[in-house]
Protein backbone atom coordinates (compact mmCIF):
# COMPACT_ATOMS: atom_id res chain seq x y z
CA UNK A 1 0.00 0.00 0.00
CA UNK A 2 2.77 2.47 1.03
CA UNK A 3 4.49 1.49 -1.81
CA UNK A 4 1.64 2.01 -3.96
CA UNK A 5 1.60 5.18 -2.92
CA UNK A 6 5.04 6.51 -3.21
CA UNK A 7 4.68 5.50 -7.04
CA UNK A 8 1.72 7.94 -7.42
CA UNK A 9 3.19 10.29 -5.91
CA UNK A 10 6.39 9.60 -8.55
CA UNK A 11 4.10 10.28 -11.43
CA UNK A 12 1.90 12.44 -10.03
CA UNK A 13 5.10 15.11 -9.63
CA UNK A 14 6.48 13.39 -12.89
CA UNK A 15 3.82 14.99 -14.45
CA UNK A 16 3.50 17.84 -12.53
CA UNK A 17 6.82 18.57 -14.10
CA UNK A 18 5.96 17.94 -17.47
CA UNK A 19 3.16 20.23 -17.29
CA UNK A 20 5.46 23.31 -15.86
CA UNK A 21 7.55 22.50 -19.04
CA UNK A 22 5.09 22.39 -21.33
CA UNK A 23 3.58 25.65 -20.12
CA UNK A 24 7.10 27.36 -20.57
CA UNK A 25 7.21 26.02 -24.20
CA UNK A 26 4.04 27.39 -24.67
CA UNK A 27 5.11 30.90 -24.04
CA UNK A 28 8.13 30.58 -26.64
CA UNK A 29 6.17 28.82 -29.67
CA UNK A 30 2.53 30.80 -28.84
CA UNK A 31 0.81 27.16 -28.40
CA UNK A 32 -2.11 27.03 -25.77
CA UNK A 33 -0.63 25.55 -22.30
CA UNK A 34 -4.07 23.71 -22.52
CA UNK A 35 -3.05 21.79 -25.28
CA UNK A 36 -0.05 20.86 -24.24
CA UNK A 37 -0.97 19.62 -20.79
CA UNK A 38 -4.13 18.09 -22.43
CA UNK A 39 -1.78 15.57 -24.60
CA UNK A 40 0.88 14.92 -21.74
CA UNK A 41 -2.06 13.32 -20.14
CA UNK A 42 -3.37 11.53 -23.23
CA UNK A 43 0.08 10.05 -23.27
CA UNK A 44 0.27 9.04 -20.06
CA UNK A 45 -3.62 7.11 -20.01
CA UNK A 46 -4.62 4.03 -20.60
CA UNK A 47 -3.73 4.07 -24.13
CA UNK A 48 -0.16 5.50 -23.75
CA UNK A 49 1.62 4.85 -20.38
CA UNK A 50 -0.91 2.64 -19.25
CA UNK A 51 -2.28 4.91 -16.29
CA UNK A 52 -5.92 3.81 -15.73
CA UNK A 53 -7.78 6.63 -14.71
CA UNK A 54 -12.16 6.18 -14.97
CA UNK A 55 -13.62 7.47 -12.20
CA UNK A 56 -16.15 9.53 -13.52
CA UNK A 57 -16.83 11.08 -9.94
CA UNK A 58 -13.41 12.15 -8.64
CA UNK A 59 -13.33 13.66 -12.27
CA UNK A 60 -16.22 16.30 -11.98
CA UNK A 61 -15.34 16.85 -8.00
CA UNK A 62 -11.87 17.89 -9.13
CA UNK A 63 -13.10 19.74 -12.19
CA UNK A 64 -15.61 21.44 -9.97
CA UNK A 65 -13.10 22.62 -7.41
CA UNK A 66 -10.61 24.02 -10.25
CA UNK A 67 -13.31 25.72 -11.80
CA UNK A 68 -14.39 27.28 -8.72
CA UNK A 69 -10.85 28.52 -7.90
CA UNK A 70 -9.72 29.78 -11.36
CA UNK A 71 -13.34 32.24 -11.68
CA UNK A 72 -13.02 33.29 -7.94
CA UNK A 73 -8.99 34.39 -9.09
CA UNK A 74 -10.10 35.70 -12.52
CA UNK A 75 -12.74 38.09 -10.51
CA UNK A 76 -9.91 39.18 -7.74
CA UNK A 77 -8.20 39.97 -11.31
CA UNK A 78 -10.68 41.89 -12.80
CA UNK A 79 -10.74 45.87 -12.25
CA UNK A 80 -13.80 47.65 -12.52
CA UNK A 81 -12.69 50.47 -13.94
CA UNK A 82 -11.49 48.27 -16.90
CA UNK A 83 -14.98 46.61 -17.50
CA UNK A 84 -17.08 49.81 -16.76
CA UNK A 85 -16.43 50.75 -20.00
CA UNK A 86 -17.65 48.04 -21.88
CA UNK A 87 -19.92 45.91 -19.26
CA UNK A 88 -22.92 45.87 -21.73
CA UNK A 89 -21.06 44.25 -24.26
CA UNK A 90 -19.59 41.77 -21.68
CA UNK A 91 -22.65 40.85 -20.32
CA UNK A 92 -24.56 40.15 -23.25
CA UNK A 93 -22.29 38.19 -24.86
CA UNK A 94 -21.85 36.25 -21.48
CA UNK A 95 -25.70 35.96 -21.48
CA UNK A 96 -27.73 35.98 -24.53
CA UNK A 97 -24.32 35.02 -26.49
CA UNK A 98 -24.16 31.26 -24.58
CA UNK A 99 -27.79 30.59 -25.04
CA UNK A 100 -27.62 32.29 -28.96
CA UNK A 101 -23.94 29.58 -29.38
CA UNK A 102 -25.85 26.84 -27.64
CA UNK A 103 -29.17 26.77 -29.74
CA UNK A 104 -27.54 27.53 -33.42
CA UNK A 105 -24.30 24.96 -32.10
CA UNK A 106 -27.45 22.42 -30.75
CA UNK A 107 -29.21 22.72 -34.30
CA UNK A 108 -26.40 22.33 -36.60
CA UNK A 109 -24.53 19.32 -34.24
CA UNK A 110 -27.92 17.50 -34.65
CA UNK A 111 -28.20 18.11 -38.00
CA UNK A 112 -24.79 16.13 -38.19
CA UNK A 113 -24.84 13.70 -35.55
CA UNK A 114 -28.35 12.65 -37.63
CA UNK A 115 -26.59 11.98 -40.74
CA UNK A 116 -23.60 9.81 -39.08
CA UNK A 117 -24.51 6.32 -38.62
CA UNK A 118 -22.46 6.03 -35.00
CA UNK A 119 -24.14 8.52 -33.53
CA UNK A 120 -27.61 8.33 -35.55
CA UNK A 121 -30.73 8.23 -32.70
CA UNK A 122 -29.11 11.12 -30.84
CA UNK A 123 -32.19 13.31 -30.09
CA UNK A 124 -32.45 17.10 -30.45
CA UNK A 125 -32.53 17.64 -26.88
CA UNK A 126 -29.24 15.71 -26.08
CA UNK A 127 -28.08 17.47 -29.24
CA UNK A 128 -28.37 21.23 -27.29
CA UNK A 129 -27.09 19.45 -24.32
CA UNK A 130 -23.71 18.71 -26.30
CA UNK A 131 -23.65 22.60 -27.46
CA UNK A 132 -24.58 23.77 -24.12
CA UNK A 133 -21.42 22.48 -22.63
CA UNK A 134 -19.62 24.35 -25.41
CA UNK A 135 -21.18 27.48 -25.04
CA UNK A 136 -18.07 29.33 -23.10
CA UNK A 137 -14.89 30.65 -23.61
CA UNK A 138 -11.78 30.05 -22.24
CA UNK A 139 -9.78 33.65 -23.20
CA UNK A 140 -7.12 32.38 -20.26
CA UNK A 141 -5.51 30.63 -22.83
CA UNK A 142 -5.77 32.94 -24.90
CA UNK A 143 -3.99 36.10 -23.40
CA UNK A 144 -1.27 34.05 -22.40
CA UNK A 145 -1.03 33.71 -25.88
CA UNK A 146 -0.81 37.32 -26.44
CA UNK A 147 1.23 38.39 -23.21
CA UNK A 148 3.84 35.92 -24.09
CA UNK A 149 3.90 37.28 -27.81
CA UNK A 150 4.66 41.10 -26.58
CA UNK A 151 0.68 41.89 -28.21
CA UNK A 152 -1.60 44.15 -26.27
CA UNK A 153 -5.16 44.54 -27.69
CA UNK A 154 -6.73 48.06 -28.75
CA UNK A 155 -10.12 49.31 -28.21
CA UNK A 156 -10.86 47.69 -24.89
CA UNK A 157 -11.24 44.38 -26.72
CA UNK A 158 -8.85 42.53 -23.19
CA UNK A 159 -10.91 43.77 -20.37
CA UNK A 160 -14.51 42.78 -22.69
CA UNK A 161 -12.72 39.17 -23.55
CA UNK A 162 -11.65 38.61 -20.16
CA UNK A 163 -15.06 39.54 -18.69
CA UNK A 164 -17.08 37.36 -21.45
CA UNK A 165 -14.90 34.72 -20.04
CA UNK A 166 -14.70 34.74 -16.68
CA UNK A 167 -19.12 35.25 -16.37
CA UNK A 168 -20.11 33.16 -19.41
CA UNK A 169 -18.70 29.88 -17.11
CA UNK A 170 -21.88 30.31 -14.96
CA UNK A 171 -24.19 30.55 -17.63
CA UNK A 172 -22.91 27.62 -19.45
CA UNK A 173 -23.24 25.16 -16.37
CA UNK A 174 -26.83 26.21 -15.60
CA UNK A 175 -27.93 25.83 -19.01
CA UNK A 176 -25.89 22.06 -19.11
CA UNK A 177 -28.39 21.27 -15.75
CA UNK A 178 -31.07 22.87 -16.90
CA UNK A 179 -31.17 20.30 -20.02
CA UNK A 180 -30.14 17.35 -18.27
CA UNK A 181 -33.05 17.88 -15.83
CA UNK A 182 -35.23 18.06 -19.08
CA UNK A 183 -33.69 14.85 -20.57
CA UNK A 184 -34.27 13.04 -16.87
CA UNK A 185 -38.14 14.32 -17.32
CA UNK A 186 -38.66 12.03 -20.30
CA UNK A 187 -41.37 12.63 -23.16
CA UNK A 188 -43.27 15.30 -20.65
CA UNK A 189 -40.30 18.11 -20.20
CA UNK A 190 -41.93 21.22 -17.67
CA UNK A 191 -39.99 23.80 -20.50
CA UNK A 192 -41.70 26.91 -18.15
CA UNK A 193 -40.45 25.25 -15.41
CA UNK A 194 -37.12 24.78 -16.36
CA UNK A 195 -36.80 28.47 -17.48
CA UNK A 196 -37.57 29.72 -14.20
CA UNK A 197 -35.24 27.41 -12.62
CA UNK A 198 -32.30 28.95 -14.67
CA UNK A 199 -33.31 32.59 -14.11
CA UNK A 200 -33.73 31.89 -10.32
CA UNK A 201 -29.99 30.00 -9.92
CA UNK A 202 -28.81 33.32 -11.45
CA UNK A 203 -30.25 35.71 -9.33
CA UNK A 204 -30.02 33.74 -6.72
CA UNK A 205 -25.84 33.30 -6.94
CA UNK A 206 -25.33 36.65 -8.06
CA UNK A 207 -27.05 38.28 -4.81
CA UNK A 208 -25.08 35.92 -2.92
CA UNK A 209 -22.18 36.32 -4.73
CA UNK A 210 -22.38 39.90 -4.07
CA UNK A 211 -23.03 39.91 -0.02
CA UNK A 212 -20.99 37.62 0.67
CA UNK A 213 -18.33 39.09 -0.95
CA UNK A 214 -18.95 41.98 1.27
CA UNK A 215 -18.98 40.37 4.18
CA UNK A 216 -15.79 38.38 3.32
CA UNK A 217 -14.23 41.60 2.72
CA UNK A 218 -15.51 43.02 6.02
CA UNK A 219 -14.20 40.23 7.96
CA UNK A 220 -10.41 39.87 6.69
CA UNK A 221 -10.00 43.54 7.47
CA UNK A 222 -11.43 43.65 10.72
CA UNK A 223 -10.09 39.74 12.40
CA UNK A 224 -7.23 39.95 13.77
CA UNK A 225 -4.56 36.59 12.95
CA UNK A 226 -1.10 36.59 14.06
CA UNK A 227 0.15 34.68 11.64
CA UNK A 228 0.31 37.09 8.40
CA UNK A 229 0.54 33.98 5.72
CA UNK A 230 -2.76 32.85 7.00
CA UNK A 231 -4.84 35.66 5.44
CA UNK A 232 -4.67 34.28 1.87
CA UNK A 233 -5.72 31.10 3.45
CA UNK A 234 -7.98 33.16 4.67
CA UNK A 235 -9.27 34.26 1.44
CA UNK A 236 -9.58 30.63 0.03
CA UNK A 237 -11.90 29.53 2.65
CA UNK A 238 -14.66 32.56 1.73
CA UNK A 239 -14.12 31.06 -1.90
CA UNK A 240 -15.35 27.66 -0.76
CA UNK A 241 -17.33 28.83 2.05
CA UNK A 242 -19.34 31.01 -0.78
CA UNK A 243 -19.81 28.19 -3.18
CA UNK A 244 -20.85 25.51 -1.05
CA UNK A 245 -23.37 28.47 0.37
CA UNK A 246 -24.51 29.45 -2.48
CA UNK A 247 -25.07 25.61 -3.53
CA UNK A 248 -27.25 24.91 -0.46
CA UNK A 249 -29.71 27.96 -1.48
CA UNK A 250 -30.14 26.69 -4.59
CA UNK A 251 -28.33 29.01 -6.62
CA UNK A 252 -25.56 29.18 -9.10
CA UNK A 253 -22.24 28.81 -7.01
CA UNK A 254 -19.53 29.54 -10.18
CA UNK A 255 -21.63 33.15 -10.84
CA UNK A 256 -21.43 33.55 -7.01
CA UNK A 257 -17.75 33.27 -6.50
CA UNK A 258 -16.69 34.93 -9.82
CA UNK A 259 -18.86 38.02 -8.27
CA UNK A 260 -17.78 37.74 -5.14
CA UNK A 261 -13.81 37.33 -6.43
CA UNK A 262 -14.78 41.01 -8.57
CA UNK A 263 -15.98 42.32 -4.92
CA UNK A 264 -12.92 41.12 -2.88
CA UNK A 265 -10.30 42.16 -5.47
CA UNK A 266 -11.60 45.14 -6.33
CA UNK A 267 -11.87 46.16 -2.54
CA UNK A 268 -8.95 47.25 -0.44
CA UNK A 269 -8.71 44.51 2.61
CA UNK A 270 -4.89 43.45 4.51
CA UNK A 271 -2.54 41.73 2.66
CA UNK A 272 -4.23 42.03 -1.11
CA UNK A 273 -0.66 41.59 -2.86
CA UNK A 274 -0.23 38.14 -0.76
CA UNK A 275 -3.82 36.66 -1.75
CA UNK A 276 -3.92 38.19 -5.36
CA UNK A 277 -0.21 36.06 -5.59
CA UNK A 278 -1.70 33.40 -4.29
CA UNK A 279 -4.76 32.85 -5.62
CA UNK A 280 -2.60 33.63 -8.94
CA UNK A 281 -0.41 30.13 -8.65
CA UNK A 282 -3.05 28.29 -6.84
CA UNK A 283 -5.05 28.68 -9.94
CA UNK A 284 -2.57 27.54 -12.37
CA UNK A 285 -1.86 24.49 -9.73
CA UNK A 286 -5.58 23.40 -10.01
CA UNK A 287 -5.58 24.00 -13.87
CA UNK A 288 -2.39 21.34 -14.42
CA UNK A 289 -4.36 19.36 -12.03
CA UNK A 290 -7.61 19.37 -13.98
CA UNK A 291 -6.15 19.35 -17.29
CA UNK A 292 -3.92 16.47 -16.43
CA UNK A 293 -7.23 14.37 -15.26
CA UNK A 294 -9.29 15.15 -18.22
CA UNK A 295 -6.19 14.16 -20.41
CA UNK A 296 -6.12 11.12 -18.61
CA UNK A 297 -9.96 10.25 -18.87
CA UNK A 298 -10.06 10.45 -22.45
CA UNK A 299 -9.46 6.99 -24.53
CA UNK A 300 -7.87 8.39 -27.71
CA UNK A 301 -8.86 5.50 -29.55
CA UNK A 302 -12.61 6.15 -28.66
CA UNK A 303 -12.19 9.64 -30.78
CA UNK A 304 -11.02 7.71 -33.68
CA UNK A 305 -14.91 6.31 -34.97
CA UNK A 306 -16.65 10.02 -34.33
CA UNK A 307 -13.45 12.25 -36.45
CA UNK A 308 -15.58 13.21 -38.93
CA UNK A 309 -18.82 14.59 -37.31
CA UNK A 310 -16.91 15.94 -33.94
CA UNK A 311 -14.39 17.90 -37.37
CA UNK A 312 -17.61 19.02 -38.94
CA UNK A 313 -19.35 20.63 -35.32
CA UNK A 314 -15.98 22.66 -34.71
CA UNK A 315 -15.53 24.06 -38.24
CA UNK A 316 -19.28 25.00 -38.09
CA UNK A 317 -19.12 26.29 -34.77
CA UNK A 318 -15.63 28.51 -35.23
CA UNK A 319 -16.67 30.09 -38.43
CA UNK A 320 -20.80 30.17 -38.55
CA UNK A 321 -22.07 30.03 -34.84
CA UNK A 322 -19.80 32.08 -33.23
CA UNK A 323 -19.59 34.63 -35.52
CA UNK A 324 -23.25 34.69 -35.94
CA UNK A 325 -23.59 34.91 -32.11
CA UNK A 326 -21.12 37.79 -31.89
CA UNK A 327 -22.60 39.79 -34.50
CA UNK A 328 -25.96 39.13 -33.50
CA UNK A 329 -25.12 40.27 -29.47
CA UNK A 330 -23.09 43.32 -30.46
CA UNK A 331 -25.77 44.48 -33.22
CA UNK A 332 -26.58 47.49 -31.11
CA UNK A 333 -22.71 48.99 -30.22
CA UNK A 334 -22.40 50.26 -33.41
CA UNK A 335 -18.95 51.86 -32.74
CA UNK A 336 -16.99 48.82 -32.46
CA UNK A 337 -15.48 48.34 -35.77
CA UNK A 338 -16.15 45.24 -37.55
CA UNK A 339 -12.27 44.04 -37.40
CA UNK A 340 -12.87 44.09 -33.87
CA UNK A 341 -16.29 42.36 -34.12
CA UNK A 342 -14.44 39.62 -35.97
CA UNK A 343 -11.33 39.19 -33.74
CA UNK A 344 -13.73 38.66 -30.72
CA UNK A 345 -15.72 35.86 -33.04
CA UNK A 346 -11.94 34.19 -33.40
CA UNK A 347 -11.84 34.35 -30.00
CA UNK A 348 -14.12 31.86 -28.98
CA UNK A 349 -11.75 29.49 -28.36
CA UNK A 350 -12.80 26.23 -26.14
CA UNK A 351 -10.67 24.89 -22.86
CA UNK A 352 -10.87 22.48 -20.03
CA UNK A 353 -14.65 24.37 -19.44
CA UNK A 354 -16.13 22.49 -21.80
CA UNK A 355 -14.94 18.99 -21.27
CA UNK A 356 -16.12 19.42 -17.37
CA UNK A 357 -19.30 20.00 -18.36
CA UNK A 358 -18.93 17.21 -20.42
CA UNK A 359 -18.30 15.26 -17.19
CA UNK A 360 -21.64 15.69 -15.93
CA UNK A 361 -23.86 13.91 -18.21
CA UNK A 362 -21.29 11.30 -17.42
CA UNK A 363 -21.89 11.50 -13.79
CA UNK A 364 -25.76 11.08 -14.28
CA UNK A 365 -25.40 8.80 -16.99
CA UNK A 366 -27.53 10.37 -19.27
CA UNK A 367 -28.39 8.73 -22.57
CA UNK A 368 -24.83 9.00 -25.16
CA UNK A 369 -23.09 10.76 -22.37
CA UNK A 370 -19.75 8.55 -24.30
CA UNK A 371 -20.55 10.35 -27.32
CA UNK A 372 -20.67 13.76 -25.84
CA UNK A 373 -17.70 13.68 -23.69
CA UNK A 374 -16.11 12.26 -26.89
CA UNK A 375 -17.17 14.93 -29.45
CA UNK A 376 -16.40 18.00 -26.81
CA UNK A 377 -13.20 16.83 -26.09
CA UNK A 378 -12.08 16.40 -29.75
CA UNK A 379 -14.08 20.08 -30.51
CA UNK A 380 -11.62 21.22 -27.72
CA UNK A 381 -8.34 20.00 -29.55
CA UNK A 382 -9.78 21.31 -32.72
CA UNK A 383 -10.30 24.80 -31.36
CA UNK A 384 -6.98 25.11 -29.67
CA UNK A 385 -5.31 23.85 -32.37
CA UNK A 386 -6.83 26.60 -35.19
CA UNK A 387 -8.27 29.14 -32.84
CA UNK A 388 -5.32 28.78 -30.31
CA UNK A 389 -2.40 28.79 -32.48
CA UNK A 390 -3.24 31.86 -34.60
CA UNK A 391 -4.54 34.39 -31.92
CA UNK A 392 -1.36 36.90 -32.57
CA UNK A 393 -1.20 36.97 -36.26
CA UNK A 394 -5.27 37.36 -36.34
CA UNK A 395 -4.87 40.17 -34.06
CA UNK A 396 -2.11 41.60 -36.20
CA UNK A 397 -4.06 40.95 -39.35
CA UNK A 398 -6.90 42.83 -38.34
CA UNK A 399 -4.87 45.87 -36.82
CA UNK A 400 -6.31 45.56 -33.44
CA UNK A 401 -2.90 44.54 -31.60
CA UNK A 402 -0.57 47.14 -29.65
CA UNK A 403 3.16 46.43 -29.35
CA UNK A 404 3.63 46.29 -25.86
CA UNK A 405 6.50 47.92 -24.35
CA UNK A 406 9.90 46.51 -23.10
CA UNK A 407 8.88 47.11 -19.54
CA UNK A 408 10.91 44.57 -17.51
CA UNK A 409 9.07 43.62 -14.28
CA UNK A 410 11.51 44.16 -10.54
CA UNK A 411 11.88 40.47 -10.78
CA UNK A 412 15.68 40.81 -9.70
CA UNK A 413 14.14 42.77 -7.09
CA UNK A 414 11.27 40.28 -5.44
CA UNK A 415 9.53 44.11 -4.97
CA UNK A 416 6.14 44.88 -6.57
CA UNK A 417 4.07 48.10 -5.68
CA UNK A 418 0.19 47.61 -5.05
CA UNK A 419 -2.31 48.36 -7.32
CA UNK A 420 -3.97 51.18 -5.47
CA UNK A 421 -0.18 52.77 -5.98
CA UNK A 422 -0.36 54.56 -9.22
CA UNK A 423 3.58 54.72 -9.59
CA UNK A 424 5.27 52.51 -12.01
CA UNK A 425 8.39 50.50 -11.00
CA UNK A 426 10.75 48.86 -13.58
CA UNK A 427 13.75 46.88 -13.30
CA UNK A 428 16.59 48.54 -16.12
CA UNK A 429 19.67 46.64 -17.04
CA UNK A 430 22.69 49.33 -17.49
CA UNK A 431 24.47 48.96 -20.78
CA UNK A 432 27.74 50.02 -21.82
CA UNK A 433 26.17 52.85 -24.16
CA UNK A 434 24.36 54.59 -20.94
CA UNK A 435 27.72 54.80 -19.39
CA UNK A 436 29.30 57.16 -22.16
CA UNK A 437 28.31 60.18 -20.86
CA UNK A 438 29.66 59.53 -16.94
CA UNK A 439 29.61 56.56 -14.66
CA UNK A 440 27.98 58.05 -11.84
CA UNK A 441 24.21 57.67 -10.91
CA UNK A 442 24.24 61.92 -11.68
CA UNK A 443 25.23 61.39 -15.21
CA UNK A 444 22.21 58.55 -16.61
CA UNK A 445 20.05 61.98 -16.76
CA UNK A 446 17.10 60.42 -14.77
CA UNK A 447 14.19 62.87 -15.07
CA UNK A 448 13.06 64.77 -12.06
CA UNK A 449 10.01 62.56 -11.51
CA UNK A 450 12.04 59.30 -11.79
CA UNK A 451 13.99 57.92 -9.06
CA UNK A 452 16.62 55.45 -8.47
CA UNK A 453 16.02 53.37 -5.34
CA UNK A 454 18.25 50.16 -5.50
CA UNK A 455 21.14 48.54 -7.47
CA UNK A 456 22.11 44.98 -7.64
CA UNK A 457 24.96 43.66 -8.71
CA UNK A 458 25.84 40.33 -8.85
CA UNK A 459 24.28 39.38 -5.42
CA UNK A 460 24.48 42.95 -3.96
CA UNK A 461 21.79 45.19 -3.43
CA UNK A 462 22.31 48.58 -1.93
CA UNK A 463 20.67 52.22 -2.21
CA UNK A 464 22.35 54.34 -4.73
CA UNK A 465 23.33 58.42 -4.15
CA UNK A 466 23.96 60.82 -7.09
CA UNK A 467 27.63 60.10 -6.49
CA UNK A 468 27.09 56.10 -7.11
CA UNK A 469 29.57 54.29 -9.72
CA UNK A 470 27.68 52.27 -12.04
CA UNK A 471 28.91 49.43 -13.85
CA UNK A 472 27.90 47.06 -16.92
CA UNK A 473 25.38 45.07 -16.27
CA UNK A 474 23.99 46.63 -12.77
CA UNK A 475 20.00 46.33 -12.81
CA UNK A 476 18.52 49.70 -11.31
CA UNK A 477 15.26 49.74 -9.71
CA UNK A 478 13.79 52.64 -10.23
CA UNK A 479 9.74 54.05 -10.05
CA UNK A 480 8.25 57.02 -11.78
CA UNK A 481 5.13 58.83 -10.82
CA UNK A 482 3.36 57.37 -14.33
CA UNK A 483 4.00 55.49 -17.62
CA UNK A 484 4.41 59.02 -19.13
CA UNK A 485 7.48 59.62 -17.27
CA UNK A 486 8.59 55.89 -17.56
CA UNK A 487 8.78 56.89 -21.20
CA UNK A 488 10.48 59.73 -20.71
CA UNK A 489 13.10 57.87 -18.54
CA UNK A 490 13.57 55.29 -21.26
CA UNK A 491 13.94 58.30 -23.74
CA UNK A 492 16.87 59.71 -21.83
CA UNK A 493 18.76 56.50 -21.34
CA UNK A 494 18.86 55.86 -24.71
CA UNK A 495 16.06 52.28 -24.33
CA UNK A 496 13.31 52.00 -26.80
CA UNK A 497 9.98 52.55 -25.67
Amino acid sequence: MNLQLEIALLAFSVLFFLSILAGKASSRFGIPALLLFLIIGMLSGSDGLGIHFENIRIANTIGTLALCVILFSGGMDTKFSEIRPIISQGVILATLGVLLTAFITGIITWWILESTELTAGVSLTTALLLAATMSSTDSASVFSILRSRGISLKNNLRPMLELESGSNDPMAYVLVITLIEIIKMGTTPNYLWAAGLLVLQLVIGAAAGYMLGKLAVYTINHIKIGNDSLYPILVFTFCIFIFSVTYFIKGNGFLAVYIAGLIIGNARFIHKRSSLNFFDGLAWMFQLIMFLTLGLLVNPHELVPIILPALGVSLLMIFISRPLTVFLCLLPFRKMSIKDKTFVSWVGLRGAVPIIFAIIPLAENIPHARIIFNVVFFCTLVSLLVQGTSISLMARWLGVANESSNLKKPKSFGFDLDDDIKSVTCEIEITKKMLENGIQLMNMGLPDKTLAVMVKRDNTFFVPSGKTILKEKDKLLIITDDHEALRETYKNLGLKR
